[in-house]
């Protein structure tokens, strides 16, 4: 059977470039041998969102008598019922997938998808039987799973990847969670807050490490006051798994600690799926665990492409959707636009939320940049004092030149939803002074948006 296009990996970047490409009138399949919608809306995600959403409204019911209402006897997470709603609502967006597949005419061949010479593709379902299909254009899009360091092997039990961590069987009384990115930072926030004794281990100075020094700093403190332990500077050097805790020796800068807990998590990056999947055979070149691309996905082998995680950028999920339409966009002949990795925002949905896009200060300075810099903190907002959480503040980064908006830094509640504004911005080279003179409605929390800007250039009202 021929196609015009096929996909292996169903994930965000594999399932949106196969609808666009069915959109463009190209004949399409996509090859998956798990749940469509690969990692990100079965185990990523979507899933994760949920349970982090679980855990804020208990954090509610707990604070319940903040906002004037008075509840009778106390309220306890149900941690197999959090994780069942979790598991119903990534269900639920697979299906979702199929239907878009039916939708737009995309064959879903289900089976291990592994890449030939001759641009054909082997496809081998759960029985062991191999089907060899072609198409004018292949694109890979195997994603990436929990990387594994050598002195923290995980067993699916006592120390476990994201994965298990969305399905263990009971609620661990005490865990620790190695590493403090976006994955490690969401899983401790979610056990801390239904109660269970959290650790957060991070080998660099900071938490989040790749954000603002100050949004780092604000989201250790705001972790601390929720009494979690949070360790920097720090590293895991050996977990002993022998007993009915688990052992975990921490190397700090006073010297060697050792913790014990029920669960480690490690959640210490990402590695690409490579291999198995037929790279060598075609001879297309990797380079540090990464498939080489052009600026529209080709591999430099004549009709094979790449996309997402295995591609040098953020392994983020939007990131490989877009990846995934320009790519296509290109095969079918359009002129698409590439894709612009200074203006990728990076979302973390911990509580304070924390999101951001471009440079940082240190990075602008670093960069030669004469800035002008803003800061407007959630204690003065209207919004978010009715809101009950005060935690955070937006700040922003301007060149002093030319009003060029180089970064945007915000942490607080609902944040995540606001950080599109400076991503917009940003593309259309909007200047400060015209974000300042845009009227934000009130009360919001975006309109601190605008008092961040107005700071900046020493025009803010509300401080």
């Amino acid at each position: 059977m021929n196609y015009d296009v096929i996909i292996i990996g169903s994930g965000p970047g594999g399932y949106v470039a196969a609808i666009r490409a069915s959109q463009l009138g190209l004949k399409t399949a996509v090859v998956e041998r798990a749940e469509l919608g690969g990692i990100c809306l079965n185990w990523g995600c979507i899933p994760t969102k949920a349970l982090l959403k679980s855990a804020q409204v208990f954090n509610y019911i707990k604070h319940a008598e903040n906002y004037g209402i008075e509840i009778k006897g106390e309220a306890k997470p149900d941690f197999p019922g959090m994780v069942k709603r979790s598991r119903d609502v990534a269900a639920g967006m697979s299906k979702g997938i199929e239907y878009l597949f039916k939708k737009n005419k995309i064959d879903h061949l289900k089976g291990l998808g592994k890449i030939k010479p001759g641009k054909k593709v082997d496809v081998t379902d759960d029985a062991g039987k191999t089907t060899e299909f072609s198409a004018k254009h292949i694109i890979v899009a195997t994603g990436a799973r929990s990387k594994e360091l050598p002195n923290l092997k995980q067993d699916g039990k006592k120390i476990i990847g994201y994965r298990e961590a969305m399905t263990l069987p009971k609620q661990p009384k005490s865990m620790v969670v190695v590493g403090s990115g976006a994955i490690g930072s969401e899983f401790a926030y979610f056990y801390n807050s239904i109660g269970t004794e959290v650790t957060l281990v991070e080998f660099l100075p900071n938490i989040v490490p790749l954000e603002d020094e100050e949004v780092s700093k604000q989201l250790g403190r705001s972790f601390k006051k929720a009494k979690m332990k949070v360790m920097v500077g720090s590293s895991v050097e050996s977990v002993d798994t022998k007993g009915k805790l688990c052992k975990v020796k921490i190397k700090t800068k006073k010297g060697e600690e050792t913790v014990e807990a029920e669960i480690v998590l490690s959640a210490v990056g990402i590695s690409t799926n490579l291999d198995g999947i037929g790279l060598e055979d075609v001879g297309i070149k990797t380079e540090k665990d990464k498939v080489v691309v052009d600026q529209y996905y080709g591999t430099g082998v004549e009709g094979y492409y790449a996309i997402g995680d295995i591609v040098s950028g953020p392994a983020l999920a939007h990131v490989a959707s877009a990846e995934g339409i320009c790519c296509v966009e290109k095969i079918a002949g359009l002129n698409p636009e590439p894709i612009d990795y200074g203006n990728i925002p990076g979302c973390t949905y911990t509580v304070p939320e924390v999101a951001s896009v471009g440079m940082t200060e240190k990075q602008a300075k670093e960069a030669g940049f004469e800035i002008k810099v803003g800061k407007f903190p959630f204690t003065a907002s209207g919004k978010a004092s009715a809101g009950g959480n005060k935690d955070g503040f937006v700040k922003v980064v301007f060149d002093a030149k030319y009003g060029e908006w180089l970064g945007a830094h915000f942490i607080g509640d609902n944040v995540t939803e606001m950080i599109a504004e400076a991503v917009v911005a940003r593309k259309l080279e909007t200047t400060g002074h015209e974000i300042l003179k845009s009227i934000h409605p009130h009360p919001t929390m975006s309109e601190a948006v605008m008092e961040a800007v107005a700071a900046a250039y020493g025009e803010v009202i509300h401080l």
